[in-house]
């Protein structure tokens, strides 16, 4: 029966899917290669990301947790989930003038809702405003490395 339908079938056409058998495992990947691939940004639509400032330490749970009662310290950005905590620094000193300090850390942290519905505020990582080659930080995590969903907020602690 394989031979008839292979017989039928206009030549340069790959089969549909469900003709090709089961997929194969994913190829393996390099060590060190990102888990996460990069996204064409000439092609992709981006996503509006909320972004919600602090000075001395991140929003509570608690200040998300009315719907249109978000803190009112907001900035909406539209970006891409292969976005680097790097990237999303500058953005933020671009509207946050402490944020631009020498000294300054910028601590980042998604704020989504848990399977109860109440808000969680998880940190993903640190940046420096002005970053060095002593002090390493996590300026290259992506979202997307991070876990990020489509319509989490981000908290920006700026320390």
């Amino acid at each position: 029966m394989a031979g008839v339908a292979e017989a039928h079938r206009r030549p340069g056409r790959p089969l549909p899917p469900s003709a090709r058998g089961p997929p194969g495992p994913p190829p393996p990947m390099a060590k060190g290669a990102p888990r996460f691939e990069p996204v064409d940004r000439e092609k992709t639509c981006p996503l509006l990301l909320r972004v919600f400032t602090k000075t001395g330490g991140h929003h509570t749970d608690a200040d998300f947790s009315v719907r249109g009662k978000e803190p009112k310290d907001e900035v909406q950005i539209y970006t891409w989930k292969d976005a680097t905590l790097r990237e999303l620094t500058d953005l933020v000193k671009e509207v946050a003038p402490e944020a631009r300090r020498r000294d300054a850390v910028l601590s980042f942290a998604f704020v989504y809702p848990d399977k109860h519905g109440r808000f969680v505020v998880r940190e993903v990582g640190r940046t420096f405003s002005y970053p060095s080659g002593r002090r390493p930080d996590n300026g290259s995590k992506t979202l997307g490395e991070s876990s990020f969903q489509i319509g989490d907020y981000l908290d920006v602690a700026i320390l």
